[in-house]
């Protein structure tokens, strides 16, 4: 709907508030939807940060256990 008044709008203040309920009503539709998109939005970049961190974590160890291994097989052979 256009948010132009329209020429029944500019005769009865009826109609101009009727209209105006019902645009406020479609912007406030709207705006449900889009906060409840950003919401979605931020749950998914939560999880995500979560599985990076798992990743991050297990490499880590990973990189740490190889490198005890390398050592302890360095000083065995002494």
């Amino acid at each position: 709907m256009s948010s132009a008044p329209t020429s029944l709008e500019k005769q009865s203040l009826e109609a101009h508030v009727d209209l105006c309920a019902l645009r406020y009503q479609q912007l406030d539709d709207r705006l449900t939807s889009v906060e409840q998109k950003i919401s979605t939005i931020h749950e998914d970049m939560r999880q995500g940060q979560n599985s990076l961190v798992k990743v991050i974590v297990g490499a880590a160890t990973t990189i740490v256990a190889g490198l005890l291994t390398t050592v302890v097989t360095i000083l065995m052979k002494f």
